[in-house]
């Protein structure tokens, strides 16, 4: 606006409608941006991408036809330039513009070209030209062809680092596969799509917990330090005034005794501080100790198991071969569980996990856990029935809600037996609180175990049966996910008889 309202030459003058456009455009208000871009003078000399700009404000509305025509002005201008990734980005819009126009032979020549513009490299716009050719076959119903750019899109994002297009190209293989019916195939890609979007980040995140945990004991130790020499350092000073004090014999008793008594108060609350420290570190010490030793023994059991499946894969005993790669995918699928319920009862700890309580239906819950876990449920055949009233809505948070869902049916699936049966139903206590029951048919537990798991501690511990019970972090984190929904926690099982999981929740008013 200076250079402007300051009468500079024409140059001058473009370049900053230029700019002022761009950032109008940023800002997404489209009319005061248009208004920027149409002062400019034809004789600018990066004219071609004024066309372009003003494409892409027709585009954002929606007016796709204008579009394409700005589209097309700047065509030869960015041809001329030779920027490839200007021209993969033209020919992407010109040909999504006439694909919403349902002009699909025109939308199939500029998919294909931004498709084939650099074919020795691969780069993001070449896996994103065929997401974008597959998603314009499938528009037209064409699966076999659209299906081979899926593919094609997939096998590419492997050559490149761009996580957000890895995780595209493979939750896009699991849309073919649930549509294929092929549920597993389906399932295997979701975990990488999700693996792709979550698992790298967990896991920094849990190691920058411990980092950031590790550098807050740190510093507050020197807090504690320097609070200590501020203290001395009032005590000597206290003790020279007394000194130097020409006071009586009972001014001196009395500074003495206060002194002391002070002393003893100042030793008492750093005494408290130091043990309240080493037991926070016990329990971080005992936290890692436990998980590293699980960590340690999924990675020996899936070592050990890849190294069965080379020597299988040499004497081609396909049937061992499927019951080795089925172990690998459980030894994986557990670890993942473990290192997913890690981070959440380190954020938990550390109080640094979001909590929006809002109103959900509980029903429709169940059923997307159940989905989630359909292919578990039908490997051990196990029966599972939602009959949880349609009716009853929640106010919860609805994330820690799933989590403590996916645990608990997990749990159950794990304990159950083949061909056993799981269930869920509901019993409305009263107009505020509402039990939701989890109950399977599988191995159940004594009184003893039950006790063990309700006692309330924020440790870990080891349980007789590390094989199969682990560290009891999932169920912890229920507990503690359920007591900050303002809910409680009961536990119902008989050896051999199966086991209920009762959770008592808040309605929605």
């Amino acid at each position: 606006m200076k250079h402007l309202n300051s009468n500079p030459d024409l140059e001058t003058k473009d370049y900053c409608h230029y700019f002022r456009g761009w950032s109008l455009r940023e800002k997404q208000l489209y009319k005061q941006s248009k208004i920027e871009f149409s002062l400019i003078n034809k004789s600018f000399q990066y004219y071609y991408l004024v066309d372009n700009s003003i494409g892409l404000l027709f585009y954002f509305e929606k007016n796709f036809e204008k579009a394409i025509v700005y589209f097309l002005k700047a065509e030869k201008g960015i041809l001329d330039h030779k920027y490839e990734n200007e021209i993969s980005v033209l020919y992407e819009n010109i040909g999504i513009c006439y694909l919403h126009l349902d002009q699909y032979t025109k939308a199939e020549f500029y998919l294909k070209k931004d498709a084939l513009l650099n074919p020795k490299q691969i780069t993001k716009s070449v896996v994103r030209a065929n997401i974008n050719i597959a998603n314009f076959y499938y528009a037209q119903y064409k699966d076999q062809q659209a299906i081979y750019y899926f593919q094609k899109a997939y096998a590419l994002s492997k050559n490149i680092k761009d996580l957000d297009l890895k995780q595209t190209t493979a939750f896009n293989m699991a849309v073919v596969e649930e549509n294929r019916g092929d549920y597993k195939k389906a399932l295997t890609y979701r975990k990488e799509s999700t693996q792709w979007k979550d698992s790298l980040n967990n896991q920094n995140k849990i190691w920058a917990v411990a980092d950031f945990e590790k550098k807050f004991a740190v510093a507050q130790k020197q807090k504690q330090i320097k609070v200590l020499e501020v203290e001395n350092k009032l005590k000597n000073t206290q003790r020279n005034s007394l000194f130097f004090a020409s006071i009586g014999l009972l001014l001196i008793l009395t500074g003495g005794v206060y002194l002391y008594a002070q002393k003893v108060k100042n030793s008492k609350i750093i005494l408290q501080q130091k043990n309240k420290l080493d037991e926070l570190n016990a329990a971080k010490d005992q936290l890692f100790s436990i998980v590293s030793h699980d960590l340690r023994s999924s990675v020996n059991a899936l070592k050990t198991s890849n190294s069965k499946l080379s020597a299988t894969l040499e004497t081609k005993n396909y049937d061992e071969l499927n019951q080795l790669i089925i172990q690998n995918s459980s030894i994986a699928n557990g670890t993942y569980s473990l290192l997913d319920n890690l981070l959440h009862w380190a954020l938990l700890q550390t109080k640094q996990l979001y909590f929006h309580k809002e109103s959900v239906h509980l029903y429709s819950i169940i059923q997307q856990i159940e989905y989630n876990y359909k292919p578990l449920l039908l490997d051990k055949t196990i029966t599972f029935e939602n009959l949880v009233s349609k009716s009853i809505f929640l106010f919860v948070d609805l994330d820690s809600l799933k989590i403590v869902f996916r645990n608990l049916l997990d749990n159950a699936i794990k304990f159950s037996n083949q061909n056993g049966q799981i269930k869920f139903y509901t019993k409305e206590i009263d107009s505020e609180f509402c039990e939701i029951i989890i109950e399977d048919t599988g191995i159940g537990m004594s009184q003893n175990s039950i006790d063990e798991l309700l006692q309330d501690t924020d440790l870990l511990s080891k349980k007789e049966n590390s094989e199969i019970i682990g560290t009891g972090l999932g169920l912890q984190l229920c507990k503690q996910m359920i007591k900050k929904n303002d809910g409680t926690f009961f536990i119902e099982s008989e050896v051999n008889k199966g086991t209920k999981m009762i959770m008592r929740l808040p309605k929605t008013k």
